[in-house]
């Protein structure tokens, strides 16, 4: 593994942990009042877009931190579509 996967590894779980303490919250307090749901669902696609790019790219930075990010992003949009 070379360092600039490395960067990029590291890049990427710093993007994708910022997304923990919301999905934390809404877990925790199923309230997602404050949330758009238009934000949510556009940067899910995006990041469901990222994950194809990487994918085709054969780039682990990419996949890794757009899967796991697309999981914590559809958490969110699950609770704010279920509890609104």
């Amino acid at each position: 593994m070379n360092s600039v996967t490395i960067l990029g590894l590291v890049a990427g779980c710093c993007t994708t942990l910022a997304y923990l303490p919301q999905v934390i919250k809404a877990w925790r307090t199923r309230s997602t009042r404050d949330i758009s749901l238009g934000m949510f669902s556009l940067m899910a696609c995006g990041l469901l877009l990222w994950l194809a790019y990487g994918l085709l790219l054969h780039d682990l930075p990419l996949i890794a931190s757009n899967l796991v990010t697309f999981a914590f992003a559809a958490t969110i949009l699950y609770f704010k579509l279920r509890e609104g």
